[in-house]
């Protein structure tokens, strides 16, 4: 007779944290579960009162951050002995329906790859500082292509003048923001006092310092609102910028590159790697579509990733489990 792990009340609370330490959109953290006992089912819904109109009218960076909840939640479920099968939009009636995960399923196969990259769960944060100039090694850099590459999406890291172009592009996406009313509001929404007992959003302290020189993309959350005794940073000249892409553009392919996103981020923390995100010009449609390598041409990039050696970022509040998840007989 096959044995399953424990599935009790208290241990789909734990695969839901878990799942919930995940990046999002200015940390709005737009997801919802609920757990059927009877079918030994998770359900992952996008939680569209968290959505961004300006900055993300189409959602697909809300599917992104609710794939990356998702990666989080298989690799949790890998690591506590759980056979899972996932289905992405598995109704078509229920768009807001992103994903089901059905828990022991004895003909699957655990996904031991992922099992052992939940112990990064807890450690992965965004960092907005700035890393050193050391090179992550070739290695590492197949690695982390090939972990997108599991998850359907492709990574690949920009070399020059491609990546001088992204910089520029980064540039304008970042002064645009600045100077429209709608978006400038819309991101201190999302922000805070560091003091503050928020359980979402970007408080003060995970801004990171103002930018003295250096190349890295940054992206100053102070927006009109600067933070008194903030300090300024030397960061990296020669920022080390990889791309997610996938061959097409649908609320399917996002919730893949959110997956795939994540699984990047884990392996990278794994091994002593910082990362953060350039987001900016994926915001501005016409900027969006000039982030394509121009020597390949194809494919739709769904992010901009910025990895390196440095300090990792200090963790952001997180909702109460209670509010996100919905436990039904």
């Amino acid at each position: 007779m096959l044995s399953h792990p424990t599935l009790d009340d208290t241990a789909v609370a734990s695969l839901v944290a878990d799942a919930t330490t995940a990046p999002s959109m200015h940390n709005a953290q737009p997801w919802r579960f609920a757990y059927s006992r009877a079918t030994r089912t998770l359900h992952l819904f996008a939680d569209l009162d968290r959505a961004m109109p300006l900055a993300d009218p189409t959602t697909r960076a809300l599917h992104l951050g609710c794939g990356a909840a998702l990666l989080n939640l298989r690799a949790a479920a890998a690591h506590a002995g759980h056979h899972t099968v996932t289905t992405l939009l598995p109704d078509p009636h229920t768009p807001t329906l992103l994903a089901s995960v059905r828990l022991d399923v004895p003909p699957e196969p655990l996904e031991t790859g992922l099992a052992e990259l939940s112990d990064a769960i807890p450690d992965r944060h965004t960092s907005r500082r700035p890393f050193s100039e050391r090179q992550i090694p070739n290695t590492l850099r197949i690695a982390l292509v090939a972990a997108a590459a599991s998850e359907g999406a492709r990574l690949a890291f920009l070399t020059t003048p491609h990546r001088e172009t992204v910089l520029d592009l980064l540039l304008h996406a970042e002064d645009y923001n600045r100077m429209d009313d709608g978006r400038a509001a819309e991101q201190r929404k999302w922000t805070h006092d560091t003091s503050a007992t928020a359980t979402e959003g970007i408080p003060e302290n995970a801004f990171g310092p103002l930018k003295r020189r250096g190349a890295a993309p940054t992206r100053d959350f102070a927006g009109r609102h600067p933070v008194p005794g903030r300090t300024y940073a030397d960061f990296e000249e020669q920022p080390q910028l990889a791309s997610l892409s996938t061959s097409h553009d649908g609320p399917i392919d996002w919730l893949r590159a959110g997956q795939a996103l994540e699984r990047i981020l884990l392996l990278a923390t794994r091994h002593g790697l910082a990362s953060s995100f350039a987001t900016q010009a994926l915001e501005w449609p016409d900027l969006r579509w000039l982030l394509r390598d121009p020597l390949v041409g194809t494919g739709h990039v769904q992010m901009i990733l910025r990895l390196g050696y440095g300090p990792h970022g200090p963790s952001t509040p997180r909702r109460p489990v209670d509010e996100v998840l919905t436990i039904t007989p």
